[in-house]
């Protein structure tokens, strides 16, 4: 009888906003381990970096307003790849389950019999709030974070849930609405969000090129159409990001140490 190939995982890693240093050790451990890796756009290559050289490695795209590798077809390159044997990592920016359909894909697995596994990573808004020194939550100004998303799958700006976000003791995460966070900036106003409420748009955040452009929620829009970002946008609204400090930036990150400098094996 003809040798059965056991079915190999999939890992649904977070790589995290881009510095290698801010990886998970089990992200890490991932990574080096891996056979076959399926990699969003925003990856940086520093972290691409430390998979192996024999490793197959695969950009699937999934960056807002280019062209990238349709979601079924990400579905059945991870089993194709999984039924050869292969330890699957596929690697997205940030945390796999803020907005990176995670939930689909693990689904889908499970469904014809592959093991996953997720690894969380540090998401944009978190890396933001600490690369320009504010918090998220803060008592008496911050009692809750909402993490949101601006447009819908055909870029449209969302219908509902601004009422939520224009409580003042709400401070808000805005993902994936770079070229919308104006418009979305006019929805919370008509919900009763202040205009006059500190807001904070952060271009590639958690890397070195990162880029804090200060404002209050009224203003918003004159700000972004002076600073012209390309890279990806998190909108931070609330009284927490008045705090923020705008004097230094991190140094780049080094390569990070191999997993047993890390971590020292017991005798």
């Amino acid at each position: 009888m003809p040798h059965e190939v056991k079915l190999g995982r999939v890992r649904l890693v977070g790589a995290g906003p881009g510095a290698a240093d801010l990886l998970t050790v089990r992200a890490l451990r991932a990574i080096e381990g891996a056979q076959a890796l399926l990699y969003d756009a925003l990856v940086s290559e520093e972290v691409l970096a430390l998979a192996p050289t024999a490793c197959l490695k695969i950009q699937t795209g999934k960056r807002a307003g280019r062209t990238s590798m349709s979601q079924d077809t990400i579905n059945r390159l991870m089993l194709r790849l999984a039924r050869r044997g292969l330890e699957v990592v596929r690697l997205k920016g940030g945390d796999p389950s803020v907005f990176g359909r995670v939930g689909e894909e693990a689904a889908y697995l499970h469904g014809r019999g592959v093991e996953t596994e997720v690894v969380p990573g540090v998401t944009a808004a978190s890396a933001a709030a600490a690369q320009f020194g504010f918090p998220l939550t803060h008592r008496g100004a911050a009692r809750r974070l909402l993490i949101a998303t601006a447009t819908t799958e055909d870029s449209g700006l969302t219908e509902g849930g601004w009422a939520a976000a224009a409580d003042p003791q709400t401070t808000l995460a805005l993902y994936m609405g770079r070229d919308r966070l104006a418009a979305a900036a006019q929805r919370l106003i008509g919900q009763g969000r202040s205009p006059a409420t500190p807001a904070l748009a952060v271009e590639n955040a958690g890397r070195p090129d990162a880029r804090a452009i200060p404002g209050v929620l009224g203003d918003l829009g004159p700000a972004l159409a002076d600073a012209q970002p390309r890279g990806p946008v998190v909108l931070i609204v609330g009284e927490v990001t008045a705090q923020a400090s705008f004097a230094s930036r991190p140094a780049t990150s080094a390569q990070p140490q191999k997993l047993a400098e890390l971590i020292p094996l017991a005798h």
